[in-house]
């Protein structure tokens, strides 16, 4: 057992400044690589992704007796050859509406003009247009100086511009494929990883777990069935949901009369994978068409409340009831995420940012060194709630830490809070004063926000009348330091809660005359209660405050029972105990008995 002084006490989660340092670089060669290699890592990250997709549906397929290469190829082909199909009718789309668009000129020049006009013709927006467009003008204009007709007059060179001839058959068929070559290999890989990570399921996770080490099998596959499951759930809940909702805004952007609806529902559908903005994205598109369309602002207000309606809808009513209203991610972390990710791996690195740190929050999560990923990138509070209220303390502010104490008693009881939330955070402050990291002033400063915390939270008596053995008042005494004061007023405001009366006295007052109505006094230590310094008061009080109970709170033990050494009525370690001891009555002296003088012996008796 540690005591909060014992030198072999070591603060978790903070390695050495070597084991960080070899961290770091790690972690900056794992960039580079992923990096430099993205034309291999995307596909095999996307295909891994898109196998947490299609699993839970070969499963299904599995449970009705149907093999497993059958049931692998079926799934991979259908959604493949969808995916082919919809790109297909979305080129179709993109080229029916790029063919229109230079009808929508006039409608776009009369907005505008609009736009100017209700600015104000002679205002400061239309001088700004006035000077930006003589400034174009004078920068197209080709400058003729002194040249002659033929521009060499001046002795400058001519310049001459070298033309390609026009290309062939096989020229225009190959300019057509280059951009589309990229993008199929990458589809092809994409399949291929997907097809054969599906049909070697087993044989790779079992894999994985010889290389993550055979030792530990047990966290391994908590890690990989926490993967899996986080992963499927979410990514079966966006997809369901993106297609929904791609489906709404598409069959309401056709009822508005906005063109190529499908194109901008599944445009809707897609962008909604990408967090915060792709919503925003999704709408500004077919806004900004819708704009040039219509001669009037009909369907450009339509489009933008169809929008406004139904994006709050999914995002704050649907989403939280399907699957939760948490990814395990916090929303710093998806932002970051996602700027990360793209800078990686460009759109597609977008796509999926949110997925792929869910996996390094799981990592984190099972892997205890890297259990900074978990705290830098989850949803999970990154203080405990006694940390949360130490630091607070140490900042001076009352204010937060009776709001997080107000959210704890909202749920469990002022008792609990004392025993999991207060005392917890005054032993980590012992352990910085131990380590000599918190001075005597911070000490002090510690204690009287801890006494402004405890003005904020109730102090109502649960009886009007005290109650039990404790009829008379309590006097709570701090042993040696502040924060052995600090948690005293903390009993003692636990007392009072109960319907006790309890004063403190600050540590440098043992010597001072204990009032008449004090019945029990209890010894608050926070520091380390050593025995020689327990007699040495005990004695002390015995002396100064003669007949009167003593209890002894060894506040800095955490666990174990410490021994009542004579002279004291009890020996606790926790509020609760000290509580239950001051409410009890006092322990009956043993009455005296009287011994029997021994008979006479007999003359003459053995």
């Amino acid at each position: 057992m540690l005591r909060s002084g014992d030198p072999s006490f070591k603060t978790p989660g903070l390695g050495s400044g070597q084991d960080r340092l070899v961290t770091f670089f790690a972690a900056i060669a794992i960039v580079t690589v992923l990096y430099l290699g993205r034309d291999v890592f995307v596909p095999i990250a996307v295909a891994i992704l898109l196998s947490f997709v299609l699993a839970p549906v070969i499963l299904v397929l599995r449970r009705i007796r149907i093999p497993r290469t059958p049931s692998v190829v079926a799934v991979v082909l259908v959604t493949f050859v969808g995916l082919l199909a919809l790109g297909g009718v979305l080129a179709m789309q993109v080229t029916d509406l790029v063919a229109d668009l230079p009808q929508y000129r006039m409608n776009m020049r009369e907005k505008i003009k609009s736009l100017k006009d209700a600015a104000g013709g002679s205002g400061a927006f239309e001088r700004t247009m006035d000077m930006l467009q003589d400034l174009s003008r004078e920068i197209d204009e080709p400058a003729t100086g002194g040249q002659g007709a033929t521009g060499a007059a001046d002795g400058r060179p001519v310049p001459v511009e070298v033309r390609q001839p026009p290309p062939g058959t096989l020229g225009t068929l190959s300019a057509v494929a280059a951009p589309l070559l990229h993008p199929l290999a990458t589809f092809g890989i994409v399949f291929i990883f997907v097809l054969f990570i599906l049909l070697q399921r087993e044989d790779l996770r079992n894999r994985f777990v010889r290389l993550a080490g055979a030792h530990d099998i047990q966290r391994t596959t908590a890690a990989l069935d926490d993967a899996a499951s986080r992963l499927s759930r979410f990514f079966l809940a966006q997809v369901a949901l993106n297609a929904g909702f791609g489906t709404v805004i598409g069959l309401g952007l056709w009822a508005i009369g906005v063109p190529s609806p499908f194109l901008w529902g599944l445009a809707a559908a897609v962008l909604r994978f990408v967090p915060y903005i792709g919503a925003a994205v999704a709408a500004a598109l077919p806004i900004g068409l819708a704009l040039a369309v219509d001669p009037g602002w009909t369907m450009v207000l339509s489009t933008a409340a169809l929008f406004l309606v139904v994006e709050p809808l999914v995002g704050h009513v649907i989403e939280p009831l399907l699957y939760g209203r948490s990814t395990g991610l916090s929303p710093v972390a998806v932002i970051a995420a996602a700027t990360f990710w793209t800078w990686l791996w460009g759109p597609v690195g977008l796509l999926l940012s949110t997925p792929l740190t869910l996996c390094l929050v799981v990592l984190g999560r099972h892997v205890e060194s890297l259990e900074f990923l978990d705290v830098a990138l989850g949803d999970q509070p990154p203080l405990s709630a006694s940390e949360l209220l130490y630091q607070r303390l140490l900042a001076g502010d009352p204010l937060e830490a009776a709001a997080a104490a107000e959210e704890h008693l909202k749920q469990n009881s002022f008792a609990d809070y004392c025993d999991g939330v207060a005392l917890p955070a005054l032993r980590l402050a012992q352990r910085d004063a131990a380590r000599g990291v918190l001075d005597e002033a911070r000490q002090i400063r510690l204690k009287e926000t801890l006494a402004e915390l405890l003005d904020y939270l109730p102090d109502a008596a649960a009886e009007d009348e005290p109650h039990g053995a404790a009829s008379s008042r309590v006097l709570a005494l701090a042993a040696r330091s502040a924060l052995d004061e600090a948690a005293a007023l903390l009993f003692a405001h636990r007392l009072r809660q109960s319907g006790v009366r309890c004063e403190t006295r600050p540590h440098g007052g043992l010597g001072r005359p204990v009032d008449d109505e004090v019945g029990l006094l209890v010894l608050s230590y926070l520091s380390p209660a050593t025995p020689a310094h327990r007699r040495y008061t005990i004695r002390r009080l015995r002396r100064d405050a003669p007949g009167r109970r003593v209890i002894v709170a060894d506040w800095g033990l955490e666990e174990g029972q410490p021994e009542r050494l004579e002279g004291e009525d009890a020996a606790v370690t926790s509020i609760a105990a000290a509580v239950e001891a001051v409410e009890a009555p006092p322990a009956p002296t043993a009455p005296s008995v009287p011994v029997a003088a021994p008979a006479p012996v007999r003359a003459g008796a053995a």
